[in-house]
């Protein structure tokens, strides 16, 4: 349950530390981010008070769909279906994750990309609470993919003129996966450059994106915070420094990947001050006891 509690807390700390990026989201590259970071003393020196490090509507929008997973009716893409994930983790649960997962993005987002990102980041979410090793998660999910593809030619009337985008999704994430040297035969070494730095990883998610801006879309933004949790190896500031101070949409990156930390490590890793006076944490923390609670109830 901690681990759950954590998880909807760090998704909110994530997003508040991406969203403001000192009241200059999308505008400063991830570099000078933290330079001004270290100015004012360090991630393990701030206090995120809801005046002046509130979330965004990332957050508003995970909270209203978890609201919904533990009550009836809900709706989010990419970085509102982390709860999804809770809800439905154990495998033999997986077709309703796909299912649900993909609907309550369809409603927000009614385009491949944009659906298949919710898919993505639940699925990566019920990895982390199964245990999968990291560096599993994208050759699993490309696997599941087509399983997706099969429920929507049975749902969605207009399937063929989703084809060219379901494929530029796939081929996106087979890309990265390349990249990293991920393969059947090498999945737990992930290989990343001798030089990446904050210059270099900007760069990089640029290149990811389709809009060169990192994490704009559902393809890359649940790409980026499975890119930065394998290469954080643990450091909450490294994995702070991947996917919430750069210079796209950190708030988007950063709430999946402080999520996914969360249910990995939980909060001992995390200074105090970035959560204990977090907007919202009382009802985040509400939240993830219940989606625990029906999840483990659930036979």
């Amino acid at each position: 349950m901690d681990k759950f509690k954590a998880a909807l807390v760090l998704a909110g700390v994530g997003d508040a530390l991406g969203y403001r990026n000192f009241s200059r989201e999308n505008n400063a590259l991830g570099a000078k981010i933290q330079q001004e970071l270290k100015e004012i003393g360090g991630l393990e020196n701030l206090v995120l008070s809801p005046d002046k490090w509130p979330v965004s509507d990332n957050t508003l929008m995970h909270m209203a769909t978890a609201e919904a997973v533990i009550t009836g009716s809900g709706f989010g893409a990419s970085t509102k279906a982390m709860c999804l994930g809770m809800r439905y983790w154990k495998p033999e649960r997986l077709e309703s994750l796909i299912e649900v997962s993909i609907e309550c993005g369809r409603m927000t987002h009614n385009h491949p990309t944009g659906f298949l990102g919710s898919l993505c980041t639940a699925l990566f979410v019920s990895y982390a609470i199964q245990g999968k090793p990291l560096a599993q998660w994208g050759r699993e999910m490309m696997k599941v993919v087509p399983m997706a593809e099969e429920y929507c030619k049975k749902t969605i009337r207009h399937m063929a003129e989703y084809q060219e985008h379901w494929f530029y999704f796939e081929a996106k994430w087979q890309f990265y996966l390349e990249e990293r040297e991920i393969n059947e035969e090498n999945q737990n070494q992930p290989v990343f450059p001798a030089n990446y730095d904050a210059e270099e990883r900007e760069k990089t998610y640029r290149r990811w994106s389709s809009e060169g801006r990192g994490g704009r879309r559902g393809h890359d933004a649940p790409m980026i915070a499975y890119d930065a949790l394998m290469g954080c190896g643990g450091d909450w500031t490294e994995l702070c420094n991947r996917s919430m101070f750069h210079g796209g949409e950190s708030a988007a990156t950063g709430s999946i990947a402080g999520c996914l930390f969360g249910l990995v490590y939980g909060l001992s890793k995390v200074p105090k001050g970035l959560y204990q006076d977090l907007e919202q944490r009382e009802r985040l923390e509400f939240l993830g006891e219940n989606l625990y609670r029906l999840s483990m109830e659930e036979k």
